[in-house]
């Protein structure tokens, strides 16, 4: 009976993950088309300020779905969001930390050659492996570090794109640049890992968690918008540029952070890494077909790492996808035996 519920658990979990990836895969596919199409005349920070909208009443329909009454729906608002400020303060952490990572990242891209951000910011992968065991109390072996670290590069490959010459001079300062990057692959792991540690350290539903963290990452986001765009979007409008396939890609992008939030909760965050690059490389096999993307060497070197340290990853393993309890060193739990 006991194997019976694991190889369900375990089942459930590959559905995730796999559903995560398709439909992480689509949102990319979508993504590359209407920018194709429309030439990005949208106001992307709108686009993520409605996603975030969008995620919250998605959470409340479903909320409503798992408590079955109107009555038990009301008291769970009222005692999980309405009359817990303490939580929503706490669920806020990851929405700020995440604007604080996209400012940086964006910084450090204006700062640094291309390709020097490309490889350095994939170290968010090896980082939320190194928050996962600090924060988390959980060990990794020697083969899961080899595994993410290829990941990592495996990604760097996938994504990379050859420096184009260009008679612009811009100016750089590598130094601001490399601390932007730190800063954020540091905000990259801590928030994912944080978001986990919060959904896994109580029994408050999943719904309810998502409700708290997109109340507070609307408004961070509509803050950012018109911080950014406020001038545009006094001028043409907030849904400027939007068509039916800008819709579609709001909503993959929000089917997709719900889901992100589910992985987060019945995997964990290096799953979740894995997944996602997995997603990328589908996602550009696709476009081939679809857009006449050609494949390149370091493409196809970059897909092979990815797909052999997923499989590395997978190896039979204890299982690290609940917190775990107890006091071991901090050896112990950087290289599990």
């Amino acid at each position: 009976m006991a194997q019976a519920r694991e190889n369900v658990s375990l089942l459930f979990k590959l559905y995730c993950l796999a559903v995560m990836t398709l439909v992480a895969a689509t949102y990319t596919i979508a993504l590359r088309y209407t920018r194709t199409t429309d030439n990005e005349l949208y106001f992307s920070t709108t686009a993520v300020c409605i996603t975030e909208v969008i995620k919250l009443l998605l959470s409340v329909g479903l909320l409503a779905k798992e408590t079955g009454s109107l009555g038990r729906f009301k008291a769970s608002l009222s005692e999980n969001v309405l009359g817990s400020p303490k939580e929503l303060v706490k669920l806020s952490v990851p929405s700020l930390v995440y604007a604080v990572q996209n400012n940086m990242a964006f910084l450090a891209l204006s700062n640094l050659d291309a390709a020097v951000y490309q490889v350095t910011y994939q170290l968010k992968i090896p980082c939320t492996a190194l928050c996962t065991v600090l924060m988390l109390n959980r060990t990794l072996s020697k083969l899961q570090w080899i595994s993410v670290f290829m990941l990592c590069g495996g990604v760097t490959l996938v994504q990379w794109k050859p420096a184009q010459a260009t008679k612009v001079v811009v100016e750089q300062n590598p130094l601001l640049g490399f601390g932007a990057i730190a800063i954020a692959v540091l905000c990259s792991g801590f928030a994912g890992v944080y978001f986990e540690k919060v959904l896994k350290s109580s029994d408050t539903s999943l719904w309810v968690r998502n409700i708290q963290m997109y109340l507070s990452g609307i408004i961070v986001t509509l803050v950012g918008t018109y911080l950014s765009d406020g001038a545009d979007i006094k001028e043409k409008g907030f849904f400027y540029g939007y068509t039916y396939y800008v819709w579609f890609v709001i909503f993959l992008a929000s089917v997709g952070g719900l889901y992100t939030s589910v992985v987060v909760k019945y995997t964990d965050n290096i799953m979740k890494g894995f997944s996602a690059a997995a997603a990328i490389v589908l996602s550009t096999i696709a476009s081939v077909l679809l857009f006449g993307l050609q494949i390149t060497l370091t493409f196809a070197l970059g897909a092979l790492l990815v797909c052999v340290s997923i499989y590395l990853y997978g190896l039979p393993r204890q299982d690290t996808t609940s917190v775990q309890q107890g006091e071991t060193t901090p050896k112990e739990r950087l290289i599990g035996v």
